[in-house]
């Protein structure tokens, strides 16, 4: 079985189960923004959390088995993404990458932010004009080393 199979059978199994992400991060006790991730593939689950979702979405086996095997991880099906919502974060980035890579190195020196001790919140934010969309990202900065 493919992590895209496990994949596909986990966003059946919330559907037909009608679960949140948030659900399903609670069950897990960690953040729906990391949760989110790993079931959709790119996070590796140990054996406890892979056997407790494998419950809960009632996964045969070898899904669970695959959800404790490290992915590859990027999971964007090409260089520039087609999705109008991901399209926008690539769009941000292009317009605003170089001015945060130069504010984060006024603030830090050269480094950059690491991705691994990292965490996320999504979360809606009410506005009268229209909700808005509030994302912190939160990641620890890893100097450049000399030697």
């Amino acid at each position: 079985m493919t992590r895209d199979q496990v994949t596909q059978l986990i966003l059946d199994a919330k559907r037909r189960k009608k679960l949140s992400w948030s659900h399903l991060g609670e069950a897990l006790e960690l953040s729906k923004e990391w949760t989110t991730a790993a079931l959709l593939g790119q996070m590796a689950l140990s054996e406890a959390q892979a056997g407790t979702i494998g419950s809960l979405l009632e996964l045969p086996e070898d899904a669970v088995a695959v959800l404790q095997e490290v992915p590859y991880k990027g999971s964007l099906p090409s260089a520039v993404p087609t999705d109008p919502l991901i399209y926008r974060f690539y769009e941000l980035i292009n317009v605003y990458g170089t001015t945060i890579k130069e504010l984060i190195h006024e603030e830090f020196g050269d480094g950059i932010m690491s991705a691994i001790d990292f965490s996320m919140d999504i979360a809606r934010e009410p506005d009268p004009k229209g909700d808005r969309v509030k994302i912190v990202m939160s990641g620890k900065f890893l100097p450049y080393k000399t030697y």
